[in-house]
C-alpha cells in the first residue's frame, strides 16, 4: 500500500515558489477522528484475539492458529499504515528515511500475510469437512504451525524488495522545505509490481475461496450429509445403547461445522469487499494520465483497508461463542461461565481407526453451543471414538 500523502504519485525533488499546500482542517480532523476510532477498535480487537488463543488450551486449533496469523498482520497493517497517517495528514511525512523503508515494508508484509492466511484457513476448511479422514493427519495444529512460520518467511523475504523502491524526497517551498515518502523508480516500472500483487495476493486468494467455499457448501449443506459426516449414527455400531445420544452429538457437530464456515466466509467477503475500493483504483490508475487523485476517495480507500483490519473481531464475536466467551473471560465481563458449557471440545466426526495402532490424539476441535456440549459426557465421548 502506498504511503498516504504520496499514494500513486512520483515524488521528485523540485524547486516550487509557492507556499507550502496544507491539507485543509475538514479533511484532518476525519482523517484524524476515523483513523483512530477505527484503528484503537482494530488493535484492540486483534491484540484480544492472539491472547485469548494463546492463553485458553481449548482454544488451540489449527484454524484458530491462521486466525492468530490473521490478527498479528492486521495489527501490522493497523501500525505501519493506519498510525502515520495521523501525522502525515497533519505535517507530512516526519519519519526521515528508515521510516520511509520501514513503514512502507510493514505495511505491505501486513498486507500479504493476512491475505495468505486467509487463504490457509480456506484450504484447512476444505480438507477438514470435504476430506475429514485426511483432516486427521493434516489439519493439527502442528502443522499449522508450520504452514505459518513458512508464510512469514516467504512474505518477509518477498517484501524486501520494497526497500529498493522507495526513497524520502524534498520539495522546496519559499516558506519551507516538505519531505515526502515516495517512489525512487519510475511509475512504468512499479506498475508490474502492483500488478503482481493484486494477483498473488487478491485474485488468487479469491478464486481459490471461491472453488473451495463452493465444494464445501456441496457438502456441508446438502442434504442428506454424506455418511462421513454423519458419523456412523448407530448404523452398525456396537454401541447402539448410545445410538441415540450419538445422533445428537452428530447434530452439534454439523451445525458447529457449519458455523464455523459461514463465519470464515464472512472474513474472506469482507476482505474482498473492503479491499475492492483500493485494488480498482490501482489497475484504473495504470491505464489512465494523469491518475485519479479525489481526495475523498483516497481518503475512503484507507478507511476501507483499515476496517479490514479492525473488523475480524467484531466478526468472531458476533459468529463464535467460543470466542464471544472467551472475549469476556478476557475483559471480566458478566458472569463466570460453567467450564462444561464452553470448553468440551467436539472432535472429527470419521475417527481413526484402532487397526492404524496410533495413539495420537484427534487434534481439530469443532465449536459447539453450550447446551450441546453439557449433554456430550465421558461416556459420550468414549462410544464415539471407539
Amino acid at each position: 500500500m502506498e504511503n498516504n500523502t504520496t499514494i500513486f504519485q512520483d515524488a521528485s525533488r523540485v524547486l516550487n515558489l509557492t507556499e507550502v499546500p496544507l491539507n485543509p482542517l475538514e479533511e484532518q480532523v476525519i482523517t484524524i477522528f476515523l483513523t483512530m476510532l477505527i484503528c484503537g477498535v482494530g488493535i484492540a480487537g486483534n491484540v484480544m484475539v492472539v491472547l485469548v488463543v494463546l492463553r485458553t488450551k481449548h482454544m488451540v486449533t489449527p484454524t484458530n492458529c491462521y486466525l492468530v496469523s490473521l490478527a498479528v498482520a492486521d495489527l501490522i497493517v493497523l501500525l505501519a499504515a493506519g498510525l502515520p497517517n495521523i501525522s502525515d495528514v497533519v505535517a507530512f511525512w516526519i519519519y526521515g528515511y528508515t521510516g520511509c523503508l520501514f513503514i512502507t515494508y510493514f505495511q505491505y508484509l501486513g498486507i500479504n500475510v493476512s491475505s495468505c492466511s486467509i487463504t490457509a484457513f480456506t484450504i484447512e476448511r476444505y480438507i477438514a469437512i470435504c476430506h475429514s479422514i485426511k483432516a486427521q493427519f493434516i489439519c493439527t495444529v502442528s502443522r499449522a504451525k508450520r504452514i505459518i512460520a513458512g508464510v512469514w518467511i516467504f512474505t518477509s523475504l518477498y517484501c524486501t524488495m520494497w526497500f529498493f523502491l522507495v526513497d524520502t524526497d524534498e520539495t522546496v517551498y519559499t516558506n519551507g522545505v516538505v519531505v515526502t515518502c515516495g517512489y525512487r523508480v519510475s511509475r512504468s516500472l512499479y506498475m508490474p509490481i502492483y500488478f503482481l500483487d493484486f494477483t498473488l495476493f487478491y485474485v488468487i486468494p479469491l478464486l481459490v475461496a471461491t472453488v473451495l467455499y463452493g465444494l464445501i457448501a456441496r457438502i456441508l449443506f446438502m442434504s442428506p450429509l454424506p455418511s462421513h459426516l454423519n458419523d456412523r449414527a448407530g448404523g452398525g455400531s456396537v454401541h447402539q445403547g448410545h445410538s441415540h445420544s450419538t445422533n445428537k452429538t452428530n447434530k452439534g457437530t454439523v451445525s458447529a461445522r457449519k458455523q464455523i464456515t459461514k463465519m470464515l466466509a464472512v472474513v474472506v467477503v469482507l476482505f474482498a469487499l473492503l479491499w475492492m475500493p483500493y485494488r480498482t483504483l490501482v489497475v484504473v490508475n495504470s491505464f489512465i494520465d494523469p491518475p485519479y487523485h479525489n481526495t475523498w476517495f483516497l481518503l475512503f480507500c484507507r478507511m476501507c483497508i483499515y476496517i479490514n483490519s479492525a473488523i475480524n473481531p467484531i466478526v468472531y464475536n458476533l459468529m463464535s461463542q467460543k470466542f464471544r466467551v472467551a472475549f469476556k473471560k478476557l475483559c471480566k465481563c458478566g458472569r463466570r461461565h460453567k467450564e462444561a458449557e464452553y470448553v468440551v471440545p467436539m472432535y472429527y466426526s470419521v475417527m481413526k481407526n484402532s487397526s492404524h495402532g496410533s495413539n495420537e490424539p484427534v487434534t481439530e476441535q469443532e465449536e459447539v453451543g453450550g447446551h450441546a456440549a453439557s449433554r456430550f459426557n465421558e461416556t459420550d465421548y468414549e462410544a464415539s471414538v471407539s
